[in-house]
């Protein structure tokens, strides 16, 4: 273990004293709305992901990684600040007119204005949803050098909009304006495909996405860059050109999807849903064969990981169920039972960390932001009030205390609070009461063992009442009041 440490602590000096443009790379991977099984390196049969699989055959597969929250824009909030929803800014997805989400303040966003400050150069392809162009949250005030994609969340709702942003510019794409949310007309043939040609277009957003993201990998091979690749898929609405669809199309059992439980319909939902995946898998691939190409392998760290959990119920067409996106865990997208924010996470870094390992540590992506820049030999930028806590050692096979904590809320979803320490998880639900029904009571703290009890089947909180207190006191200390985005049964009114 010496000699381990003693090599260890020697990689983290070298990295520190090289010179700026010789710093590792970053490019970070993240879905969205990724189940927690959707991946085959985390137990998918059915959808095949070889090139993100092949990911974490070459570095580290993490079991106990959770996304920022259970929804969108406070899980990106998280993963850029390195503090959880309970000091964040933004806590919910909130949608401003006439296009964007609330927008976080100016020089907010700390884990790309520190690694700008570093000498990196950053590109973010894909979603933002933390404020539109030209407010405080236009990601060009917070760091970022180039954007491409979606500003708002709800236009990315369309795989085929009728524009995206180049930085401060509006792009026209050819696409006809239809609503991402509407049903199939009732005249309409469900097994003709032609019912189905109104929702299409010709241009498919994350194909243009992509190939700026790989214009930007060109353009900065020479520096050292952050790619942020936050594609918008397997999120609603289904929808994915044919020469993807066509792997999947009549391989499962389908039953046409006619948009009645919201977002656009599909003759194939299954192959749809299959096929989004693939197909971001090819992207990803993409990416990491152009780093190659570039010579930039063992100088670049991948990151992989998703937003926030499956949906439920076959909303919108998909079915968890049937492809097991929950990898048999309890819940979904906007709660807090594991399946809701418990993620795929996969780290490489050819030649540092050790291929085809597994860690069972309790991260989260508030964590991000100190890993990263101890990675790349910045450990003394690292602000002194985040939330997060630096899980390099681990990364590089060395041993490391567990996480004393980890602490989610929400005000969705009828208000939500979490913790886990160790394998005891703790959830306390209706926080958030609607007032326009019966009169509603905040509800006890459920405790969970998920060594023992991992889909949560059983609240075992009475039989365990010193670590419901713990919880408890968790909760009270780590959740700061937001005007935003109040917890009515603790705040007030």
């Amino acid at each position: 273990m010496f000699r381990f440490c003693t090599a260890f602590a020697f990689f983290i000096f070298a990295i520190a004293r090289l010179p700026a443009a010789d710093k590792p790379n970053i490019v970070f991977l993240l879905a969205d709305d990724l189940g927690y099984g959707d991946l085959g390196c985390y137990g998918q049969k059915k959808i095949r992901t070889p090139n993100i699989d092949g990911l974490a055959g070459r570095g580290m597969r993490f079991t106990n990684f959770y996304a920022g929250s259970n929804v969108c824009a406070p899980s990106r909030c998280c993963l850029m600040t390195g503090k959880h929803p309970g000091h964040g800014y933004i806590r919910e997805n909130k949608a401003v007119q006439p296009e964007g989400q609330e927008p976080v303040p100016a020089d907010y966003l700390q884990f790309p204005l520190t690694m700008q400050k570093l000498g990196y150069t950053i590109g973010g392809f894909g979603k933002w949803g933390l404020g539109p162009v030209g407010s405080t949250g236009d990601p060009l005030q917070q760091g970022f050098a180039r954007f491409y994609g979606y500003n708002c969340q709800g236009v990315a709702h369309n795989y085929y909009p009728t524009h995206l942003w180049d930085n401060e510019k509006h792009i026209e794409l050819r696409n006809p304006k239809f609503s991402a949310h509407q049903k199939l007309p009732a005249d309409a043939d469900l097994d003709d495909a032609a019912s189905y040609a109104r929702y299409k277009g010709v241009d498919y957003a994350p194909d243009l996405i992509t190939e700026q993201a790989l214009a930007f990998l060109r353009a900065y091979k020479d520096r050292p860059f952050f790619l942020y690749f936050p594609t918008t898929i397997p999120h609603l609405a289904l929808q994915v050109p044919d020469d993807s669809l066509k792997e999947y199309a009549e391989k499962f059992p389908e039953k046409p999807y006619v948009g009645d439980k919201d977002y656009l319909p599909h003759r194939q939902p299954h192959a749809a849903y299959a096929a989004m995946i693939t197909r971001l898998d090819g992207y990803v691939g993409r990416i990491i064969a152009l780093v190659r190409e570039l010579g930039l392998e063992e100088k670049t760290i991948f990151v992989f990981t998703s937003d926030n959990g499956p949906l439920w119920d076959r909303y919108g067409g998909t079915d968890s169920e049937f492809f097991n996106s929950a990898g048999g865990l309890r819940g979904h997208k906007g709660g807090y039972h594991e399946a809701g924010f418990r993620e795929p996470c996969i780290v490489s870094w050819k030649g540092v960390i050790k291929p085809g390992t597994i860690s069972d540590r309790v991260c989260g992506f508030e964590d991000w932001f100190p890993t990263i820049l101890e990675l790349i030999g910045a450990k003394d930028a690292i602000p002194g009030k985040i939330d997060g806590i630096s899980f390099a050692s681990t990364l590089l096979d060395k041993e490391q205390p567990a996480r004393e904590f980890l602490y989610r809320e929400s005000p969705g979803s009828g208000g939500q609070q979490c913790v886990r320490v160790g394998d005891w998880k703790a959830i306390r639900l209706n926080l958030n009461p609607d007032p326009k029904a019966a009169k509603q009571t905040p509800g006890d703290i459920e405790l969970y063992d998920l060594k023992n009890d991992p889909n949560e089947t059983t609240n075992v909180a009475k039989d365990h009442p010193d670590i419901v207190a713990k919880m408890a006191e968790i909760m009270k200390r780590e959740h700061v009041p937001s005007k935003l985005f109040p917890l009515r049964a603790i705040d007030g009114k």
